[in-house]
């Protein structure tokens, strides 16, 4: 649990304060290293902030049917999901690759289904120089969401 999850900029984004951004890297680096990647060998993980400070981390399971590999942010997701939460407002990634890794469209997609009302979503890479700080907005724009339907998510 992180007790001072984010703050705002002077636009009302979501910002992740330094402390914030580095504790989740690391965890996301400690994620990474349970990651399954008999294919590969490019070990990922993720660390998703949901809004009550409660971090929940992930690492990509390959599968020898490449199509059924699931990406670390997605576990990372998937993992806040099952535990209850219903929005994310920062996700970092680490691989080991100096110039750092964002997320594919699919993790793209899934993340925006899980970012807050009316907000956006923090998206931290490690790389070259320290974190970088993006907003999902900007990876996915004109993004397609529940907002797109009648507005809510429900459970059948």
């Amino acid at each position: 649990m992180i007790a001072s999850a984010s703050g705002r900029d002077r636009l009302g984004r979501h910002v992740v304060d330094h402390d914030t951004a580095a504790s989740l890297i690391a965890q996301a680096k400690a994620a990474a290293a349970h990651a399954y990647v008999p294919y590969s060998r490019f070990p990922v993980g993720a660390a998703v902030l949901a809004a009550d400070g409660s971090v929940f981390t992930g690492a990509n399971i390959e599968n020898a049917s490449y199509p059924l590999t699931c990406c670390a942010e997605r576990v990372a997701v998937f993992h806040a999901v099952m535990a209850g939460q219903t929005a994310i407002v920062a996700i970092a990634v680490w691989a080991e690759k100096s110039s750092g890794v964002t997320p594919c469209g699919a993790c793209r997609q899934v993340l925006n289904e899980w970012r807050p009302e009316r907000d956006d979503m923090v998206v931290i890479l490690e790389g070259l120089g320290g974190p970088e700080h993006l907003a999902l907005a900007d990876l996915l724009p004109r993004s397609f969401g529940p907002r797109d339907l009648d507005g809510s998510r429900r459970n059948p």
